[in-house]
């Protein structure tokens, strides 16, 4: 499919998906049902919960049908109305999250995800509620021969009912294995994988699997209602070659990550060359929240063979 205009692909497209053409391959984040009964390993996370993303047309009970940004059907990630405060393990159902299974087919330098989204609560109440938006996130879950690692961003965008509106990346603080399961001996986890809902959090934003980006202070174009969404764009390259990130994007505002890098561990069994792209929400009270995602380019420089 040819690349519209709006976005900046680096040299090989990997996957370029307009959800007017259905899912694209993107799906839910389940568990590994590997046990006897079909039934997954215990976990201080209960992942079987996540609500799954689908396709939507926007349609909202006063507006109406929003659609895409060009079209009619955008992808939707919808949580379930339930959350635990920030601090406390998140909730069954409290994040939908989407990502694209693919595999790497050529050695990667440079790496780019870029979308158009935007965001809101469901509209079942009175009132402004951008705040019952905990926060939501873009990012990769990568792995070669050297080591497995999770790159990404979030927008923290409301913590127990306080506005936050502030980027963070995803990189592990200098914790065990057990801290970073919330203080769990025997969980499956290890430091630095699924920062999405592992690493302990703290009431004022901070937590151990984000750190704060520099100047990474944000306020978005929200809107003034609810049933009201404005598309927003987004854009994250890393230098995967150096092991770094490099910089990401967000409306008109470029963030350096130069010298900043995820956590490393080593590579897990039978996934050499993962290449996943992610997609997540978060909600922060009782009430479903929704990202729409319009469209995706993923993108890559490959490394140059040595003379």
């Amino acid at each position: 499919m040819p690349v519209s205009s709006r976005f900046r692909p680096l040299d090989h497209v990997l996957t370029s998906d307009d959800f007017d053409r259905g899912m694209c391959g993107w799906t839910d984040l389940t568990p590994n049902f590997t046990l006897p009964g079909f039934n997954a390993r215990q976990s201080i996370v209960d992942k079987t919960q996540w609500g799954p993303p689908m396709l939507s047309s926007a349609t909202f009970s006063y507006v109406g049908t929003h659609g895409s940004m060009e079209g009619t059907y955008s992808l939707k990630l919808a949580t379930r109305p339930v959350a635990s405060v920030y601090e406390a393990p998140p909730a069954p159902g409290c994040m939908s999250i989407a990502l694209k299974r693919l595999s790497q087919h050529f050695p990667l330098k440079e790496l780019q995800l870029e979308c158009w989204y935007a965001y809101t609560p469901e509209q079942d109440r009175t009132g402004l509620n951008e705040k019952d938006i905990r926060s939501f996130g873009f990012g990769f879950d990568l792995q070669d021969a050297r080591s497995r690692a999770f790159w990404g961003v979030r927008y923290l965008n409301s913590v127990n009912g306080a506005m936050q509106q502030r980027w963070q990346y995803m990189k592990a603080a200098g914790v065990s294995d057990a801290e970073w399961a919330y203080g769990t001996e025997g969980d499956w986890c290890k430091k630095g994988v699924d920062p999405q809902w592992y690493g302990r959090r703290y009431p004022d934003g901070r937590a151990d699997g984000f750190h704060d980006v520099p100047c990474g202070a944000q306020q978005l174009c929200y809107n003034e209602s609810d049933d009201k969404i404005n598309w927003l764009y987004f854009r994250l390259l890393l230098d995967f070659e150096k092991q770094e990130y490099v910089e990401f994007q967000s409306g008109a505002r470029t963030f350096d990550l130069r010298g900043c890098s995820p956590t490393f561990v080593d590579p897990y069994a039978r996934i050499e060359g993962l290449l996943n792209p992610l997609i997540w929400i978060e909600t922060d009270t009782d009430r479903r929240v929704f990202l729409f995602v319009d469209s995706v380019v993923v993108s890559a420089t490959a490394v140059q063979p040595s003379a």
